[in-house]
């Protein structure tokens, strides 16, 4: 029996990587509007009432207007959105949150789907604090880069169109810098952490794949922990788990650089701890694709448990990258 699946903003950046994932399997039946009537709401009401699992790519307030045209109790919502990541009643869709987390997602309604950078932050911050090893008043700095397509269409535009309106020229962009980014809230909800992270985020001259990094000061934290005491912490909390890998302690020392276009194409998150063992410092670091992970993979993850099916289906092949 095939399941039928509304992707309402398939025309976006998430939705088109979504609907490519979908389109390649006989397991769903995608429902689709015509070009002119995306934007109608009578037409998106239909499909999403007749839908068995609705995904959302779309802006906030549209997403919570899509929401709001549900009337059948059987739709079940996957929301790509910021809209309601920390709304009650929605279940964070992070399935490797904590162990049995993924039988949460399969069992709700309403899954939020995460952010890029949140989920890179909460997979390092999360367990750490969790196990005792960062104080939950950490004061945690998190530092990251993403490809352009984090952004949408109209970042995307301003990078690759010279001719756009608010063309973008520069390799680097930082931005966010009132420290509020979107994401922020979400971090702090899912991370454990008494105080809100500072986030700093920059974006550079590149499509799609995203580091994030926190330093962690290892003198100053109680008891002193190592920076082994870390990684294995991070090891045990993900271990067994299909798309988070956390390096192995002596191979991220070894390790003389990363790239954040190296997942590319996945659903890959992973995580490592760098260290200066002499200083008493670590790093602790994520790689991911925005888009994978990060956004269209994670939802496909979500959606799968939420269909009874394992949570790898269909995204085990890489996907086919974006132009």
């Amino acid at each position: 029996m095939t399941a039928k699946v509304f992707i309402d903003g398939e025309a976006g950046t998430t939705g088109l990587q979504i609907s490519e994932r979908l389109a390649r399997r006989a397991d769903v039946d995608l429902l689709r509007l015509p070009d002119d009537r995306r934007k109608d709401p009578a037409a998106r009401a239909e499909m999403l009432n007749a839908a068995d699992v609705a995904i959302l790519c779309l802006p906030d307030a549209a997403a919570k207007e899509s929401v709001a045209l549900i009337e059948n109790p059987e739709t079940r919502v996957i929301d790509a959105s910021t809209a309601h990541r920390t709304a009650d009643g929605w279940t964070y869709g992070f399935p490797e949150l904590d162990p049995g987390h993924e039988g949460a997602v399969a069992n709700a309604r309403l899954v939020a789907n995460t952010g890029c950078y949140a989920v890179a932050s909460v997979a390092l911050l999360h367990p750490l604090v969790g196990a005792g090893l960062l104080p939950r008043d950490f004061a945690a700095t998190i530092n990251a880069v993403s490809g352009y397509s984090g952004g949408g269409r109209q970042l995307i535009q301003a990078f690759e169109d010279p001719s756009a309106e608010g063309h973008i020229a520069a390799a680097v962009r930082v931005y966010a810098l009132g420290l509020a980014h979107k994401h922020v809230p979400e971090i702090h909800r899912y991370s454990g952490l008494s105080h809100a992270p500072i986030f700093v985020p920059t974006v550079a001259r590149y499509r799609q794949g995203m580091i994030v990094q926190i330093p962690v000061p290892l003198w100053s934290l109680p008891g002193t922990p190592k920076a082994k005491d870390l990684q294995a912490a991070l090891a045990d909390h993900y271990a067994g788990r299909r798309f988070v890998a956390v390096e192995g302690y002596d191979a991220a020392l070894a390790t003389g650089h990363l790239e954040p276009e190296d997942l590319n194409g996945t659903n890959d998150l992973k995580l490592y701890v760098f260290a200066n063992e002499g200083t008493g410092q670590a790093v602790l670091t994520a790689l991911l694709d925005n888009l994978g992970k990060g956004a269209s993979g994670q939802a496909v993850q979500c959606l799968n448990l939420m269909l009874g099916l394992d949570e790898a289906t269909g995204l085990d092949a890489p996907a086919d990258l974006l132009n």
